[in-house]
């Protein structure tokens, strides 16, 4: 049997996941530096990465990266922040991601997947220059 999280951590962790869906890359990157770890996730598995990502954020994407982040951190959905990027049509984000090293490949759909299934061929030829 596990203890409860201290409550002061879940809600440390939750204004961090927030900073992250907000871009508010700045407060975001203070926690960074100061050891929260770039690759944090929620209980549903999601990044930081992947909380930026898909709420549009590519500053915030490239400056989680640039610390270290990985681009193709998968979700307890088999998703990646790439494929979700893709979902939402966030172009800045995807050429932020595809710059960072992710694979249109990787996660269940893939982003390559998911760009054929909406009809995006302008991200598969993007895809292909990567």
């Amino acid at each position: 049997m596990s203890e409860a999280p201290d409550p002061e951590v879940v809600e440390l962790a939750t204004k961090i996941f927030d900073l992250a869906r907000q871009g508010q890359t700045e407060a975001l990157m203070a926690y960074v530096d100061a050891g929260v770890p770039a690759n944090l996730t929620n209980d549903r598995g999601d990044s930081l990465v992947m909380l930026a990502a898909y709420h549009g954020h590519a500053d915030a994407v490239r400056a989680l990266l640039a610390r270290g982040a990985a681009a193709d951190q998968i979700n307890d959905r088999g998703q990646t922040p790439l494929a979700g990027a893709v979902f939402k049509g966030e172009t800045e984000v995807i050429k932020a991601l595809l710059e960072g090293g992710a694979d249109p490949a990787a996660g269940t759909p893939s982003a390559a997947d998911t760009a054929r299934m909406f009809g995006k061929t302008e991200l598969l030829e993007l895809f292909g220059a990567h």
